[in-house]
């Protein structure tokens, strides 16, 4: 695919991503995020071609200017967005599927204790959230949505949703664990809380030993009534 239209899939995603994105102009002009990624191109380029110094070099030049910080080696996928962009870094061994977003803040990296591959693996339209940390070579599935401020040390299964430090799922195939909702028309997130959600099922377990309660007070009832009855013939 050629540069001009990389651009122009890219200036796409944002208009059809962030709802407070204006024309093709301001985006261009105006998107750190895309910046930094148009840059990582060239970068990427210079890295697999054995100009490993000057590709490093471009590449705190563009974090000087973007706040992101892309390493060369990285492999980004299509219609990647970085919302906000400011404080993002991505690692060496990094790979990033298509259409993936990431927030601001978000740390795709390593451990220290690992060697060669030591970076993630996220799969396509996947969602890091604001100050998210995915941390050691591990695997994000397809369709995964990582909840702001987590910490994400083990693989991930697709369609899922990650919140928690540590990272644990909360939704897995379309059935709720927890609770989760996410308005990207008003562009926010809105992940789920697993202290509330445990307090609110805590109160619905309650509530219906409450109600069995009641029931079996009512047979006790009924059956006493009926000793009687049968004691008075």
């Amino acid at each position: 695919m050629g540069f001009v239209t990389t651009i122009k899939e890219d200036i796409a995603t944002v208009k059809r991503n962030d709802p407070a994105a204006q024309n093709g102009l301001v985006i261009f002009l105006s998107y750190p995020g895309l910046h930094a990624k148009w840059m990582h191109t060239p970068e990427h380029w210079l890295w697999n071609h054995k100009l490993r110094s000057l590709a490093r070099v471009l590449s705190q030049i563009t974090r000087f200017f973007t706040g992101v910080e892309i390493h060369p080696a990285a492999q980004i996928g299509r219609r990647f967005f970085i919302d906000h962009a400011m404080g993002v870094v991505i690692g060496e061994t990094t790979i990033v599927g298509d259409d993936c977003t990431l927030y601001q803040g978000v740390t795709l990296g390593g451990t220290g204790n690992e060697d060669g591959k030591r970076h993630p693996t996220l799969g396509n339209n996947v969602t890091v959230g604001s100050g998210a940390k995915v941390l050691g070579n591990i695997s994000i599935g397809d369709n995964v949505r990582i909840g702001g401020n987590s910490v994400v040390v083990k693989n991930v299964p697709p369609d899922s949703t990650v919140v928690g430090v540590p990272g644990r799922v909360v939704r897995r195939n379309g059935c709720r664990v927890m609770a989760e909702s996410f308005d990207a028309k008003q562009h926010r997130e809105s992940m789920p809380d697993p202290v509330a959600e445990a307090s609110r099922m805590n109160r619905e377990g309650i509530v219906d030993n409450a109600r069995r309660i009641r029931e079996l007070e009512q047979q006790v009832s009924e059956l006493t009534a009926l000793v009687r009855e049968l004691a008075a013939k």
